[in-house]
């Protein structure tokens, strides 16, 4: 059996490989972005593999893929699942041919995300099956099994890996792969692939009754299960306490009870939160008094239990979440487990066994050196000096033009939203200058409909368009600004420019932010005008292009005024012996901090 040392993404990913998948799409965003990367990566050219636009289009297009009888796959974070929630709810109701695999990347912590939602209960929202990973080798033989059990059952399934399950690495054992099976094509049937309300009613119907036998099915799938007490005779309260957990969280329950001896209570490993395996928990509680509920994020596993103790009138405590035993907020961890454990158990960890490590010094997220944004956001900052202005900011690199000293970025909701806050805002303050600020990736993805919105109702906003050239927050992945396919195709780039004049925006105006004067100049005759007008600051990203002859601080000439630490924050950029000091390793040759110089001391960056 050949083995691999796999991230987590790349098991599933070669998981879905090696279960026949024929087509993946997908929405780049941290902690899932690798899974499509690496079915491009391995990928022989017997799959269809795109970065769609944005999330709902990408699971439509799978759709219909499945429709025909292709095997699909498709790949987001939690948040994703937000916008692509209006086509999954639908084909919850609908159904599907060939396997799909909605993979959507939960982000305890959070760690890159702007919430902490849990997929599983978006899972029973939507009345779907959710598989949640303990592992990366678990992850790569269940998304098999995720669509086996999708084609099996005619519906799309939601596979719920998590950050430290996405980012882990193991020596993952590879099984012989499943050849990609004949695609039966689409066969018209209106009375299943045209959703009407009637239609939707009748299989409301089947998804309950579905759903209520597969408690029964997945009571016996190979990943949930009961692994009985070891040696607790001798202990005759702590043999009646369980623990019942999931997903990552079940990697660190075991880590914990390693530390036990032969001193270990049961345990209820649960993958498919929903449907609930409702036979293999009432088993586990039948000769428990007390069940500690381990689990990320919210109180899914532990709701279910409480539900079954009253539904059965077990005489089972739960402690959890709900009691507030177990934190409320926040990724688990070997320690907090470790934590929660003890209250029931009065078992503490030693601490070598906490790999208790220093704290690790606080590093706030700032903008790269050299950063075309931190330009942009400087020259909008100096034009409207003294003006009344708000700044509608978006998730992206861009986002950490919120931190100081730029403090650029006054309001943050969601992808696409800086638009339509920024126009909200000017209806109720229509004496203030409203800017939005999205990047070239974003204004594809969920940008446009907020402009035609701006436009049609003639809202007054000042659109701000970072142009870096790519989608740099999660990896430099293609978007159809740059000509490129995930297929490797050249294609024609789709204009930023001609788009906004099409919607009929009043004036676009393309600008280099790293010419400040220029910048300044655009931004103040944007701002005069009623409707909409947008400037597209155009420079790439530091990541796609070669840094410029490096900038120095003449100590002679530097007066010590910190002008250029104070107003720009570049991280290459410190003080020393009350001189302004460039560090040569960080620095990327921007010119910004010359041009931002009161007295010429910066120089440099000659060709």
């Amino acid at each position: 059996m050949n083995k691999r040392f796999l991230m987590g993404n790349e098991a599933i990913g070669i998981g879905a490989i090696h279960a026949g998948v024929h087509l993946v799409t997908g929405y780049p965003g941290t902690p899932s972005t690798e899974i499509l990367e690496t079915v491009a990566r391995e990928n022989d050219g017997s799959i269809y593999v795109e970065w769609s636009v944005n999330e709902k289009a990408a699971l439509e297009i799978a759709a219909g893929a499945s429709y025909a009888g292709a095997r699909t796959m498709v790949t987001m974070k939690q948040v994703g699942l937000n916008v692509a929630a209006d086509p999954l709810m639908s084909l919850a109701y609908v159904g599907v041919k060939g396997g799909m695999v909605v993979v959507a990347a939960d982000d305890p912590g959070p760690i890159s995300s702007q919430t902490e939602q849990d997929t599983r209960h978006f899972a029973q929202f939507a009345k779907l099956p959710v598989f949640d990973p303990s592992s990366p080798e678990e992850a790569y033989l269940m998304i098999r099994d995720a669509f086996e059990y999708s084609e099996q059952y005619h519906t799309p399934v939601i596979f719920r890996p998590v950050t430290r399950i996405n980012h882990s690495c193991a020596s993952v054992a590879l099984e012989k792969p499943i050849p990609q099976r004949k695609i039966e094509g689409f066969i018209k049937d209106s009375s299943k692939w045209v959703i009407f309300p009637r239609l939707s009613y009748q299989n409301h119907i089947l998804l309950e009754e579905r759903n209520e036998a597969l408690k029964e099915v997945l009571s016996s799938y190979r990943f949930n299960g009961l692994e009985p007490a070891k040696n607790m005779t001798g202990n005759p309260d702590r043999m009646r306490i369980g623990i019942a957990t999931g997903g990552a969280s079940y990697a660190y329950v075991k880590e914990v009870l390693s530390t036990y001896g032969e001193d270990i209570p049961p345990v209820l490993k649960v993958a498919t939160a929903h449907p609930f395996p409702e036979p293999l928990a009432l088993k586990f509680m039948k000769e428990l008094d007390k069940v500690i509920v381990l689990e990320e994020l919210d109180p899914v596993i532990e709701r279910e239990l409480v539900y079954l103790c009253g539904k059965h009138h077990l005489p089972v405590e739960i402690y959890g979440k709900l009691t507030g035993d177990v934190k409320n907020a926040g990724e688990n961890s070997v320690e907090s487990v470790g934590i929660s454990l003890a209250k029931i158990f009065g078992r503490v960890m030693p601490k070598t066994e906490l790999y208790s490590l220093p704290e690790l010094p606080v590093r706030p997220p700032v903008l790269c050196a050299g950063c075309p944004h931190r330009a942009s956001f400087y020259a909008v900052k100096t034009a409207m000096k003294g003006k009344k202005a708000v700044f509608s900011g978006d998730i992206g690199c861009y986002t950490l033009g919120n931190a100081k000293p730029l403090d650029m970025v006054d309001t943050c909701l969601c992808m696409g939203a800086d638009v339509t806050v920024a126009q909200g805002l000017h209806r109720v303050e229509p004496d203030a200058i409203n800017f939005s600020f999205i990047g070239d990736s974003t204004f594809f993805a969920s940008g446009i409909t907020g402009i035609v919105n701006a436009v049609y109702n003639e809202t007054d906003i000042v659109l701000i368009i970072l142009d870096n050239a790519t989608t740099a927050m999660t990896g430099h992945q293609p978007h159809p600004g740059t000509g490129k396919t995930m297929m490797g195709a050249i294609v024609d780039k789709i204009s930023i420019e001609k788009t906004l004049l099409a919607i009929g925006v009043k004036s676009v105006v393309t600008v280099d932010p790293l010419d400040q004067k220029a910048s300044v100049m655009a931004v103040k005759k944007a701002s005069e005008n009623t409707g909409v007008h947008a400037i597209i600051f155009k420079a790439p990203c530091i990541a796609v292009t070669s840094a410029s002859p490096l900038y120095t601080v003449q100590e002679d000439t530097c007066i010590g005024c910190m002008k250029c630490i104070r107003e720009l924050g570049c991280p290459a950029m410190h003080m020393d012996n009350k001189k302004s000091v460039i560090e040569p390793s960080l620095c990327f040759g921007c010119s910004l901090c010359a041009q931002v110089c009161p007295v010429d001391a910066i120089k440099g960056g000659e060709k």
